[in-house]
């Protein structure tokens, strides 16, 4: 998972030796204005547009408690900054629905011991090999492949 790092030192108290301290936090100091993640948090990088719950709900035409129950669930990830719960957008399609691979892609990520900061900042990082950010991939032909590399990274 060396597409996870920019960072040599491995996270002590991470079950993945390398993931990196800031995936270690869900509750980083970004800023979030207009949508936009001004700083990156929580393992998603700063310009990431972010959806509040209720905004969330909306996208989706469902109600809140639907969305918190996804949450909860863990078929989609989200990430608190100052206090409040954000969503990527990349986490819907054009429909306003969760990207159909992702709760499995989650599952697979989370089973194999990652949490959720560390699997946001694989989905949200650069993949030369793919190419572009998993996330992104998860919307198109390659999400298969997407998929592929979460189960095998989950028997890392």
């Amino acid at each position: 998972m060396a597409a996870m790092s920019n960072s040599t030192q491995p996270d002590p108290q991470s079950s993945h030796p390398e993931a990196t301290p800031a995936a270690k936090s869900r509750s980083d100091r970004g800023r979030v204005t207009s949508g936009v993640l001004q700083e990156a948090a929580g393992g998603l990088p700063a310009g990431e547009v972010l959806l509040s719950i209720p905004e969330a709900a909306e996208r989706m035409g469902v109600g809140q408690s639907k969305i918190l129950d996804l949450v909860q669930k863990k078929k989609i990830l989200d990430t608190k900054i100052d206090g409040v719960r954000y969503l990527p957008a990349r986490f819907f399609d054009d429909d306003g629905q969760v990207t159909r691979f992702l709760p499995g892609v989650v599952a697979l990520l989370l089973d194999g011991g990652y949490q959720p900061a560390e699997i946001l900042e694989y989905l949200f990082t650069e993949d030369d090999s793919l190419p572009g950010r998993p996330v992104d991939a998860l919307h198109g032909h390659l999400a298969r492949e997407v998929r592929r590399r979460a189960q095998a990274m989950a028997l890392i």
